[in-house]
């Protein structure tokens, strides 16, 4: 867990550590098997001097709560005004930074601004995967499917499901193998999302579990209780707003088109998942929606694949032959 008083900028340069680990080991090749790694180690020594110099790495990657603690203007500015730099990436919230990049990106010659933003035994899987999807690494993803459409004669049944599976991810030390969840990255980030889960409260939301309270057992640290609302509407703040934490608000659709029209009443585009008995169906109600990436019946994610998202959630896509025309541009010659 991070710890109250870190320096800013050491905080964002540890989480990046963690990830570049993270990567190492999703990304080791047979025959290969300690380069990755020894990559990632050799790249920490040189991260923690520049941090030590005050040199900020020329990769910069962090959520949008430890970009925001370590002055994201200065930093975001500061990169997308390099010559040298050809695209931008990172990860946060329309206020991590990003509000402002694409043009001052254009204006210093950047290329690219990519930002990443019926109850029968499918039913229970649905809905208990859906809960899964928004919990993973504490609902602290920038996929995290943080809204669950459901049929409004079904919701009572959803709600039973989704509470059985929150009552699984048991809270507490990431290291204990007994936890599912662990705490959010800084006392900032908690205390930002027990405001939202408050406003939920506030705003007439049903609180299913969860709340603000510290979670059993756990009064020092920055955990959350893992929190599901039901009878959200589209316009309360908890299905606006990315709160990046262990926050799922169930809201109830009367017509398929009713469900199409609330999945796309967001400012954000990232991913979305659908669920159906009709595989067709399902891909049907997927091609309307506007996100980048869209599971279907809870269709494995591939890393490989062009990822990137709509409106806020971005500009650009990472991967692939698409990935690789974000660092071109078109030229014509007129003879």
């Amino acid at each position: 867990p991070a710890h109250e008083g870190q320096h800013p900028q050491a905080l964002l340069e540890q989480e990046r550590i963690i990830l570049v680990h993270q990567r190492a080991l999703q990304h080791r090749r047979p025959g290969r098997p300690g380069q990755a790694a020894r990559q990632a180690d050799a790249l920490q020594v040189k991260v923690a001097a520049q941090v030590a110099e005050g040199i900020v790495e020329h990769q910069i990657e962090g959520i949008g709560a430890a970009r925001r603690i370590a002055h994201r203007d200065r930093v975001g500015e500061g990169v997308a005004g390099l010559d040298v730099v050809a695209g931008l990436g990172g990860l946060g919230d329309r206020d991590a930074g990003f509000a402002d990049l694409h043009r001052r990106a254009a204006a210093g010659g950047a290329a690219r601004v990519a930002h990443r933003g019926g109850v029968g035994a499918r039913d229970t899987v649905a809905v208990a995967a859906g809960v899964g999807k928004c919990f993973l690494n504490s609902g602290q993803t920038c996929t995290a499917l943080t809204r669950m459409l459901v049929p409004r004669a079904r919701l009572a049944q959803a709600e039973q499901i989704a509470a059985a599976a929150a009552s699984k991810f048991t809270v507490g030390d990431p290291f204990d193998p007994a936890s599912r969840l662990g705490p959010l990255v800084s006392a900032v980030q908690r205390d930002r999302v027990r405001g939202f889960i408050q406003t939920g409260i506030d705003e007439g939301a049903t609180l299913v579990t969860g709340g603000t309270a510290s979670p059993e057992g756990l009064t020092a640290g920055f955990f959350v209780q893992p929190t599901i609302f039901s009878n959200v509407t589209p316009d309360m703040t908890i299905a606006r707003e990315e709160i990046f934490g262990p926050v799922l608000s169930i809201i109830p659709y009367d017509t398929e088109e009713d469900a199409i029209r609330i999945a796309n009443d967001t400012i954000y585009g990232l991913a979305a998942g659908v669920w159906s008995a009709t595989p067709e169906r399902a891909k049907q109600v997927a091609r309307r929606l506007k996100a980048g990436q869209i599971e279907v019946n809870g269709g494995s994610f591939n890393p490989a694949a062009p990822f990137g998202g709509y409106k806020q959630s971005g500009l650009g896509r990472e991967a692939g032959k698409f990935g690789l025309e974000e660092f071109c541009e078109v030229k014509s010659m007129q003879l």
